[in-house]
């Protein structure tokens, strides 16, 4: 284990600690020859810098925290590599933690990355969240947050997002245009504004073309919005509702539980009932019809959240003020089997 401190290197040119500490930082008031001596030395001594001695002085741990709400939806995992990257070329380690959806432990992965000082934090929030104290908290203890995907507008910090309204407005209007009448929406559970925004796009989108809304074609998907939530509410819907022609699913793991289902009836997909997801999961292509989709820009959603993120933190580290941003990313509908009819 190598222990060569400053004082060994200062002892062994005797110069001062100081003078050493100076020529490694690149300070001009220390002759060039000097500091040829110093790194000459720190070389053949084998000086490692001791990393937390550095983040004390410099009150930085070069860490941040990630918190998202599940690692099934492949959604997050592209979330999570446009993170790493961007934490790595900037020199940051990343903590990442999962709420699995459940309000109690986020609050409590917040409290344990600010108890490990983390610099900065990233968050999408979970289904159960409507109490957003503890997010609070953190930006008044100086510990900069920024919120991508399911955010929260009563939360002043930066945040990274898409227009689900808009794009689940094209989603439907898409299918309206295909000569789809009777379509069903199964949607996430009432807390998220990802949720109420792709609700409200729907909503809207079957209003502009004088389509009659109506609640009973509308199922909640109150557990994760996963596969589960599609498989038996399309089981709902196949017993409710004979004359349904489409589903406008909120994420792809749930239309692709309604796929599943309709696959096991004999029901025709899309001659029957057309299947519409969200996010483009690569399953989205593995399953029998492929699934139309919207696609979620995932990779660059976490990447500009950790550029972000790493930018306040300098900031605050000068003592420069801090603009909050909401970056709005794009998407685009991917038109696969499951909406083409022949």
């Amino acid at each position: 284990m190598n222990d060569t401190r400053l004082i060994d290197i200062a002892a062994a040119l005797g110069i001062s600690v100081t003078t050493v500490s100076k020529a490694l930082k690149g300070y001009t008031d220390v002759s060039a020859i000097t500091r040829a001596r110093v790194l000459e030395m720190v070389t053949s001594m084998n000086y490692k810098p001791n990393v937390n001695a550095v983040n004390l002085r410099t009150n930085e741990t070069k860490t941040i925290g990630v918190i998202i709400p599940t690692m099934v939806h492949h959604f997050f995992s592209s979330v999570l590599n446009g993170i790493l990257d961007e934490a790595e070329n900037r020199g940051y380690l990343v903590i990442i933690l999962q709420s699995n959806e459940k309000y109690e432990l986020e609050k409590k992965q917040i409290a344990l990355l600010l108890q490990k000082r983390v610099d900065g934090i990233l968050i999408s929030l979970s289904n159960e969240t409507d109490d957003f104290t503890h997010i609070n908290e953190a930006i008044k203890k100086n510990t900069p947050v920024v919120l991508f995907d399911k955010i929260a507008k009563l939360v002043n910090c930066s945040k990274v997002v898409i227009n689900d309204r808009k794009a689940a407005y094209d989603a439907v209007t898409y299918l309206i245009e295909k000569g789809y009448k009777k379509i069903a929406h199964f949607r996430g559970s009432y807390t998220p504004q990802n949720s109420i925004d792709r609700f409200l796009g729907y909503k809207k989108a079957l209003e502009d073309h004088n389509i009659p809304y109506d609640s009973s074609l509308v199922y909640l998907c109150d557990h994760n919005a996963d596969f589960e939530d599609g498989y038996a509410n399309a089981q709902k819907l196949v017993n409710d509702h004979k004359d349904v022609d489409a589903v406008f699913a909120v994420t792809d793991l749930v239309a692709i539980g309604i796929i599943k289902h309709l696959n096991e009836m004999q029901i025709k997909i899309p001659e029957q009932i057309a299947v519409f997801g969200f996010s483009n999961w690569f399953m989205s292509t593995v399953i029998s019809p492929k699934l139309t989709t919207i696609d979620q820009p995932g990779y660059e959603i976490g990447q500009r959240a950790a550029s972000i993120l790493i930018n306040e933190i300098a900031q605050i580290k000068e003592h420069l003020p801090v603009t909050h941003q909401i970056i709005e990313l794009p998407t685009q509908i991917i038109e696969r089997e499951s909406t083409l009819r022949s």
